[in-house]
Parts: structure tokens; C-alpha cells; sequence
């Protein structure tokens, strides 16, 4: 199928993208294509005008200091697989980076666009979960920043209002060294996740929990965090019963179903995949490599 009509308009400045947002309220913001396109196509989404912000080169960025990672909304998921800041100070991102799709879609797609369409098997949302993100949004005039929490709002749903663009998302960056893990289950390489299992951890001198993060994507419709483990890990001393602590906390997260499978199956999944997640995080936290 093809698009609906449309009216396309390709600025090159942020001013002139919120202006557009302004001026214009059946508006869709075009960034990598990767979702927006095929839904176009298929008219499950029928705007009536398209903002292509591949001309606004202030959107893509990435910035490191001593507390965040930030990124232009339009920053490339390969140039972020490519930056060495990334590799150094938040190596699990180019982990979760590796199962988006394929090469050809990682170098068009963007972390901004990514977000924006919050697909709960996206693995930069899991991400963005993961390190308590704080993501800046734009309006003509103004801007906002909302922590993860408030900007997920349920599939395929985000606190973006109509006229508004997600410019920037700033990652808390962890201190070296930590342990980090991901683990993706989908049908084939490349597939959308059917579950995926994201961790950081740290452990004091005497080998206990100092700090975990754990994200589960996939299972419902937004990332969920382990919030209330993550609290009570602290001082604990990691192996098996911990882990499986942490694996039956994931499998109480309400699951959905849907035409590919059941709700009992992305619990089962959740459940094996953090205690893999964790498991792995540790081993490498304690390997010679992460000292």
C-alpha cells in the first residue's frame, strides 16, 4: 500500500520544527522511517503533515561528562555503536545496540525515534528504563524534562503532546567498574524482543551488592524495573538465591498476550532471562577484565 496524502516539510532548525509543531496539529515528526514508514504505508497512522527532521544536524549529538550520557534526539543508533565514549562509560548500550534489527536499519535509526514510538520490545527504551533517564521535550517557546517514569504511559504511548518533539535523552551514567548484562529472546536475530533482561551492578570490597539496576522490556506494555529487588539486594551476598530472587520478582510483572504468544510464556521468559541477566552482570563485575 502507499501513504496517505500528505503535506511534507523538511526544516533544518529545531526553531523551525517547533514552529511547524505549532502551526500544524495533524503532525508527525520523521526521523530514522523505521516504524513511522511502514505504519504510513499501511495507513494505520494518516498525518497530514510530515516533519523530516533529517536536515537538523543540532539533533544529533552525543555528549559524556561525569554524571550523564546525553544524546541528540537524532543521533544514529550505528554512531552510537561507533562512539567510544559509549564503549567506555556504558558498554551494555552497545550490547542492546546489537540485537536492533539488522546494520542497515541501526544506520538509519535513531535513539530519538526509537523512544519517541516506545515499542515495549524496543531495546533503547529498555535502556533508557535501565539508567533513569531524563528526556527533554520541546514546544515552541519552552521546553520540559520528565524522568522515564513519567514519560512512559502505555503502548506505543508517551507524555509527547501533539505539539511537542523529544530533542534530548540523558542517561545516568554509572561509575566504573560495574557488571552489565543483556539478555534478548526473540524468534530470529534482528526480530522484535519477546522479552529482554537488562543489568548493572557493583559490589563493595567484601563481594556484596553495592548497587543493581534491572530492567525488563517486552513482557508489558512499557519497561519495568525491579524496584523494589534493586532496594533489597543492597548488602546481600550474589549466587543462586539471589538470583532467583530476582528472577521470580520479574515473573510477577503482568504480562500481556498476543498474536505471537501467551502471557504465561513472556512470565516464563522474564523469569530465566533475569536470572541470567544478573548472573552475568556479577561474573563480569568479579572478571579481571571489569577491575
Amino acid at each position: 500500500m502507499k501513504p496517505a496524502p500528505f503535506t511534507y516539510h523538511d526544516p533544518a532548525a529545531i526553531a523551525d520544527v517547533l514552529a511547524l509543531l505549532a502551526e500544524h496539529e495533524e503532525s508527525r515528526l520523521l526521523a530514522g522511517g523505521q516504524s513511522l514508514m511502514p505504519m504510513m504505508n499501511f495507513r494505520f497512522v494518516q498525518p497530514a503533515h510530515l516533519i523530516d527532521l533529517n536536515r537538523v544536524e543540532e539533533l544529533g549529538f552525543i555528549r559524556a561528562d561525569a554524571d550523564t550520557l546525553a544524546f541528540g534526539a537524532m543521533t544514529r543508533q550505528r554512531q552510537i555503536q561507533r562512539d567510544t565514549n559509549v564503549q567506555q562509560a556504558c558498554p551494555i548500550m552497545i550490547e542492546a545496540l546489537s540485537h536492533v534489527g539488522h546494520r542497515q536499519t541501526r544506520a538509519r535509526g535513531t535513539i530519538g525515534g526509537s523512544i519517541s514510538h516506545f515499542d515495549p520490545s524496543a531495546e533503547l527504551c529498555n535502556m533508557a528504563a535501565l539508567h533513569d533517564a531524563q528526556l527533554v521535550l520541546a514546544r515552541k517557546g519552552s521546553q520540559r524534562t520528565l524522568g522515564f517514569d513519567q514519560f512512559a504511559r502505555g503502548y506505543l504511548t508517551t507524555a509527547i503532546e501533539p505539539d511537542e518533539m523529544l530533542q534530548e535523552i540523558h542517561l545516568h551514567r554509572w561509575a566504573k567498574p560495574q557488571g552489565f548484562a543483556f539478555e534478548e529472546f526473540a524468534m530470529r536475530r534482528g526480530d522484535f524482543a519477546i522479552c529482554a533482561v537488562s543489568c548493572l551492578v557493583t559490589l563493595t570490597g567484601s563481594g556484596a551488592i553495592d548497587a543493581v539496576a534491572i530492567a525488563v522490556s517486552g513482557v508489558s506494555p512499557t519497561p519495568q524495573r525491579l524496584r523494589s529487588f534493586e532496594a533489597a539486594a543492597r548488602g546481600q551476598t550474589p549466587g543462586h538465591s539471589l538470583y532467583r530472587e530476582a528472577a521470580l520478582q520479574a515473573a510477577t510483572i503482568e504480562a500481556m498476550s498476543d498474536a505471537y504468544t501467551t502471557a504465561d510464556y513472556r512470565s516464563h521468559l522474564a523469569r530465566v532471562l533475569t536470572y541470567r541477566a544478573v548472573e552475568k552482570a556479577v561474573a563480569r563485575f568479579k572478571s579481571q577484565d571489569m577491575i
